[in-house]
């Protein structure tokens, strides 16, 4: 028995334009000769104004957009990190995801920014969550492959409701009778979460927790879930971690947009 994959699928990558530098790497960037000629203040302000306005990360190839002459990825990875460090202790700070640079609210300020919004987030059951988890954890998966190890049937409106949210898509078909579906999270998956890859992700130990507080508000709550799994039981066997899910979470924040 074989996995099929799409090879054109990037699900998990983070873009690969150059190797990635760190903020404290560049703050003498301007320095080395690379930026003979270029007004720096105004090039980082451009960069700056892009990602602001921008309603989703944009890539290094395409900030190289913003100039002409072309500036290359070299010099563009070292003005982003200076920039970078630029916001240090800031209310944003710019981080680079999966899907490119943006940047985003600090987590601690989430919460007076959470008063503002006039609707309220979507909640997902633990059915929905626990689904997403073996997708995030196990990935590629068909459906058969969640509902063993869930031990109960996996609606379909579930995995249309994670493939129309964009964390989710299907990335080939395994070599087995029927030729099902082997699903498998996607760059806005990663976006959505802040993350540059699957490897930032926290262990899948600690999500026990969150599901059991998914639990507890839902009973607590006059409101039914936004989305429920139709059989009405979402429980189901444990997921054991791999060694490749002990990751260091990163730090959540919303994507500022104009």
């Amino acid at each position: 028995m074989s996995d099929s994959t799409n090879p054109n699928q990037a699900t998990v990558q983070p873009e690969q334009t150059s190797d990635p530098v760190e903020p404290g790497d560049v703050t003498p960037a301007v320095t080395d000769g690379l930026l003979a000629g270029i007004d720096v203040v105004l090039a980082k302000q451009v960069i700056e104004a892009a990602l602001l306005s921008a309603t989703e990360p944009l890539t290094v190839v395409t900030l190289r957009r913003l100039f002409e002459p072309d500036i290359g990825a070299e010099l563009m990875n070292r003005l982003l990190a200076d920039l970078q460090a630029d916001w240090v202790g800031r209310s944003a700070e710019l981080r680079r995801l999966a899907g490119g640079w943006r940047f985003h609210t600090r987590e601690a300020l989430q919460p007076y920014l959470d008063r503002l919004k006039e609707t309220r987030a979507p909640r997902y059951s633990r059915a929905v969550l626990e689904t997403l988890a073996i997708i995030v954890y196990r990935q590629p998966v068909t459906r058969g492959d969640i509902e063993e190890i869930r031990g109960v049937t996996v609606s379909s409106q579930i995995v249309k409701l994670l493939e129309t949210r964009g964390w989710i898509d299907t990335i080939g078909h395994r070599d087995t009778p029927g030729r099902p579906a082997l699903y498998a999270t996607t760059k806005q998956f990663l976006d959505d979460l802040g993350l540059r890859s699957l490897t930032e992700l926290p262990p899948l130990a600690e999500l026990e927790g969150v599901l059991d507080l998914v639990d507890t508000a839902q009973a607590a709550s006059s409101t039914p879930a936004e989305q429920s799994e139709p059989s009405g039981h979402a429980g189901g066997e444990q997921i054991t971690p791999q060694p490749s899910d002990r990751a260091t979470p990163d730090g959540g924040g919303s994507a500022i947009s104009t």
